[in-house]
């Protein structure tokens, strides 16, 4: 599948079940609860990888969470390094600190996608985001300028249409439309996410690295 069928099939993806998407939504508002939705994310990974073409049920509520932890403690070892350089920027002001700040979160949001995807195709193992030689052959096989080229994409799409749904969110905050685009922008944001980070690791699995 090429990038623009990904990004189109992904942009689809979350509005082939809205009941599912409202359910998303709900669980992703609620603290400790929106786990689930962090594991459920790793689950559409899961379920893409595995051939699936539709949502997967709410079904192993413990197992969710379970992934969602999972999920959580890959995205904080990501983050140490950034959030090491952005202490250090403020402790340094004018330094070049910041800067590095900001280059070290784009190198490792690129491993970053590559590597929960990887973490789905291995069955939730926290070990299998932080192979980064093999995220690095996996990447490789898919082609870096195609990669390059759906992540700023993907990065284009979270960023634009995460303004909008906190803006316009914003301004409806005292109407229930404010509560309900918040609901379902940021469930349709994960799954378009999910899905997205699915196909363009689906067309490289088959060599199983």
């Amino acid at each position: 599948m090429n990038i623009i069928g990904n990004i189109s099939d992904s942009l689809q993806f979350p509005i082939k079940n809205w009941v599912k998407m409202i359910i998303l939504g709900i669980i992703l508002i609620i603290p400790i609860v929106n786990f689930i939705g962090l594991g459920y994310y790793l689950r559409i990974i899961k379920s893409t990888l595995a051939g699936l073409d539709e949502l997967p049920y709410f079904v192993g509520v413990g197992e969710l969470f379970i992934d969602g932890i999972k999920l959580l403690m890959v995205g904080i070892i990501y983050a140490i390094v950034p959030l090491i350089f952005y202490a250090l920027s403020f402790a340094f002001p004018g330094s070049v600190f910041l800067i590095m700040a900001v280059i070290s979160v784009i190198i490792i949001s690129i491993f970053a996608y590559m590597g929960i995807a990887n973490m789905a195709y291995y069955n939730s193992e926290i070990s299998a985001a932080l192979r980064y030689l093999e995220i690095l052959d996996r990447i490789t096989a898919i082609g870096w300028g195609k990669y390059m080229l759906w992540w700023i994409i993907l990065m284009i799409i979270i960023t634009v249409a995460g303004s909008i749904i906190g803006i316009l969110g914003g301004i409806l905050l005292f109407f229930v439309w404010g509560f309900l685009v918040f609901l379902l922008g940021y469930s349709y944001l994960t799954i378009f996410q999910a899905r997205s980070i699915a196909l363009i690791l689906h067309q490289e699995k088959i060599q199983d690295i």
